[in-house]
């Protein structure tokens, strides 16, 4: 099963906790968990994100839907990265997630990544296509 960790950031919190972090050493924390996720061949992907001011949000709720630029002064948490891992289940990707090196004024958010067995439809053609597309892109 695939999860995604979802890292979420408190600007103001995150800010306050920056102020005494030797980015050496969070680089250093950061690398050696990911270098323990590879080993433990559970790691898929991870990418930071840029700061929300250079992005934008898609609202569908209306037509044609809004595009309103970043930062989002309602949020109150901002989604900077992720990592995507392969596990044997949920007890497993909270294991990762607990020794995740964060901070105060972040939290993960945990989700299972939906697989197209999730979907009830066996003769559906755009799963048949989903299907192989990821084929040929393994």
């Amino acid at each position: 099963m695939r999860y995604m960790l979802i890292m979420q950031v408190e600007p103001e919190a995150a800010a306050r906790a920056a102020e005494e972090l030797d980015m050496t050493q969070v680089i250093a924390a950061m690398g050696a968990y990911n270098e323990e996720l590879q080993k433990a061949g559970v790691f898929l992907s991870a990418e930071g994100l840029s700061d929300a001011s250079e992005g934008f949000r898609v609202d569908f709720s209306s037509t044609p839907p809004a595009v309103t630029d970043g930062p989002y002064a309602e949020a109150r948490e901002v989604f900077t990265g992720f990592w995507i891992l392969e596990v044997s289940g949920r007890e497993e990707a909270e294991v990762w997630a607990r020794k995740c090196p964060l901070g105060p004024g972040t939290a993960l958010e945990v989700r299972r990544v939906n697989e197209l067995s999730d979907f009830d439809l066996p003769d559906n053609e755009w799963i048949a296509k989903e299907q192989e597309w990821r084929a040929a892109n393994a």
